[in-house]
């Protein structure tokens, strides 16, 4: 009762938090739910062990791709969406055969190079990516109205809700992929790799697994992002971005499922509330390398410990001496 309770209350809280906003701080929260979406996707990919830098380019494959279906195919929007998802999945399928004949260090600058070829292509074809310039005037997410509530997604606010919406199902598709066998095997390929093989597992089919999974969900991210901003180019989903996906979830944590969630959310107020009103936004880049760097260095399982800490802090002496006898 007392969970459910919590629950909705967050629900509530969640749902009024735009309406005290200005239009400038309804945008950033728009931009925040999708990065969340494209953070947590990420962390399924690190389950396995292996570290990308090519995230973000996978995003933007669910955006291009949702973005051509709509605009030059007709699809409506919402199918679009899905569809960017799917191709973004089947792309990381195909690329998997190269990159996982490579483990480590090496997966992780051959996921650069392969978004940085992907990138590439986008600004030499114009037809049909749009060259350097890439895709403008997006397919618009179609309006519609519920009861008494017009949803017009020019707005901030009615795309808020709609991202929103679609965030938190995916977000609970995530997590319990993760608490299933299968997001078990993960963690048993990357802890115990050699003892998993033994077991019959397959690992290089798991790390495609978990690669097409999470390279899905980045598309479904990619593609609310491209029906909202109404424009997209190669440089939308730049190595610079990359580098700030990584920093969430370093800093906030990859041990649980809201580790980099809350590094998401926590670096976006510094950046957008801090930096932005100190005038300090263009050393953002350098601002958040030595965030990272200090995290490794005296915060290395990130902000999910100290949450960690103080909710155990919170536990009575009582239980933890029970629990210490059991």
């Amino acid at each position: 009762m007392r969970n459910l309770l919590i629950f909705l209350m967050a629900c509530a809280a969640l749902i009024a938090l735009p309406h005290g906003l200005s239009f400038s701080q309804q945008e950033i929260l728009v931009f925040l739910t999708i990065n969340i979406l494209l953070v947590s996707s990420y962390r399924l990919l690190t389950l396995t062990g292996e570290w990308s830098l090519g995230h973000v380019v996978i995003m933007g494959v669910g955006a291009y791709a949702s973005a051509l279906f709509t605009k030059e195919w007709g699809v409506y929007v919402p199918f679009g969406i899905l569809m960017g998802g799917i191709t973004a999945a089947l792309l990381a399928v195909a690329l998997s055969f190269p990159l996982f004949r490579m483990k480590g260090f090496y997966f992780l600058i051959g996921s650069f190079a392969a978004g940085e070829i992907i990138r590439l292509l986008w600004k030499r074809f114009r037809d049909p990516f749009g060259g350097p310039k890439g895709i403008k005037g997006i397919d618009p997410m179609p309006d519609f109205s519920i009861g008494i509530y017009d949803f017009d997604f020019f707005e901030p606010v009615s795309y808020y809700y709609l991202s929103g919406a679609v965030v938190a199902l995916c977000l609970w598709v995530l997590w319990r992929i993760e608490r299933s066998p299968v997001g078990l095997t993960f963690h048993a390929v990357h802890w115990q790799d050699k003892l998993a093989e033994a077991s019959g597992v397959n690992l290089r089919a798991y790390r495609t697994l978990a690669f097409a999974i999470a390279s899905g969900f980045a598309g479904i991210s990619g593609a609310l992002l491209a029906h909202y901003v109404g424009t997209i180019n190669p440089n939308s989903f730049d190595v610079e971005v990359m580098v700030f996906v990584l920093t969430w979830a370093i800093v906030g944590g990859t041990g649980t499922f809201y580790g980099p969630i809350l590094g998401c959310v926590v670096l976006t107020i510094l950046n957008e509330i801090v930096l932005r009103e100190m005038g300090f936004e263009q050393m953002r880049p350098l601002i958040y390398g030595a965030i990272m760097i200090l995290s490794i260095l005296f915060m290395p399982k990130g902000l999910e410990s100290v949450v960690q800490r103080l909710f155990s802090r919170r536990v009575p002496e009582g239980a933890k001496g029970q629990e210490a006898k059991t």
